[in-house]
């Protein structure tokens, strides 16, 4: 078949035989059997010029099609197949990235000696085409774009409160009297309000909090200090609860979680060092989620 694409595209056996580095001799050969296994014939010969027949033509478009999806599935292997190399660049945001990212990127760099990492923590929109971001780890639900994104599970939160403050302001019985409590409030803009679920019940809690950050390192800090009841993330909360320090209140209720995906630019031809580092964050993450639920 290439053969055939060869000599109808330079027009010349002599020409398509020194392309495909063989002799002219062997080219006719082949094209012959061709034509013997296929019933009909492809090229009209002689001494002056080469045709194709319309039998021949059809079967040229045909072929340049299938050639040409070989060579896509052949480069589509060898993509996946090639030892990750190279400079790696990554973004994330400026809390998840140093929290839960920079554990990925140990990882990947322990199995993956050829991989530099250039890693960017920043809560900007990154246009990771026009900057040349190779991934951006981003939580929430993703805008429509031409990009390719991998889901790698989700943030779950929950409400926290230090015992210290439990102890001082006793009395949390249900959601509805969060209203009566010092809350610490994560917001960029506008009024700060909580809107949280329960299975199938729904609560928006929109008293006045005692205090308005826009951090939730910074609303761990002062959930810690005793000074009201925080919502964290539950993989952040998890290592205050362990230690005394923070106490879950009203389990059950919390806003809902919040997907987290890798985005790249394209899926069709990821380089091994876009593909090893997407597929360990989808282990790290199953990992870690296992780990949360034994």
């Amino acid at each position: 078949m290439r053969a055939f694409v060869a000599v109808v595209t330079d027009g010349s056996f002599t020409t398509a035989a020194e392309r495909l580095g063989t002799d002219k001799a062997r080219m006719s050969r082949v094209i012959s059997r061709m034509e013997a296994k296929l019933g009909a014939r492809l090229l009209t010969r002689s001494t002056r010029r080469l045709s194709v027949t319309e039998v021949g033509r059809d079967y040229f478009e045909r072929a340049v099609s299938i050639l040409a999806a070989a060579e896509a599935a052949e480069a589509a292997v060898a993509q996946q197949t090639r030892e990750p190399k190279g400079l790696l660049r990554i973004t994330a945001g400026s809390e998840f990235g140093p929290m839960v990212v920079d554990t990925w990127i140990a990882a990947f760099l322990k199995q993956a000696a050829k991989v530099t990492i250039e890693a960017e923590y920043t809560n900007r929109f990154v246009d990771i085409v026009h900057e040349g971001v190779d991934v951006a780890i981003r939580v929430g639900t993703l805008a429509d774009s031409g990009l390719s994104a991998r889901r790698l599970g989700e943030v779950h939160y929950g409400l926290y409160a230090a015992p210290a403050y439990l102890r001082r302001k006793p009395g949390l019985a249900s959601v509805g009297t969060l209203d009566q409590h010092a809350l610490i409030m994560k917001t960029r803009r506008g009024r700060p309000a909580w809107m949280l679920q329960n299975g199938q019940e729904r609560a928006v809690v929109t008293a006045p909090p005692r205090a308005t950050v826009n951090s939730v390192i910074a609303a761990s800090n002062l959930a810690v200090a005793g000074l009201g009841i925080a919502q964290l993330p539950q993989f952040m909360a998890a290592a205050c609860v362990a230690d005394g320090t923070l106490a879950a209140v009203l389990p059950g209720w919390a806003e809902e979680p919040a997907p987290v995906h890798a985005v790249f630019a394209s899926s069709r031809y990821m380089d091994p060092k876009v593909r090893g580092f997407v597929d360990l964050c989808v282990a790290m993450f199953d990992r870690e989620a296992a780990r949360r639920l034994a």
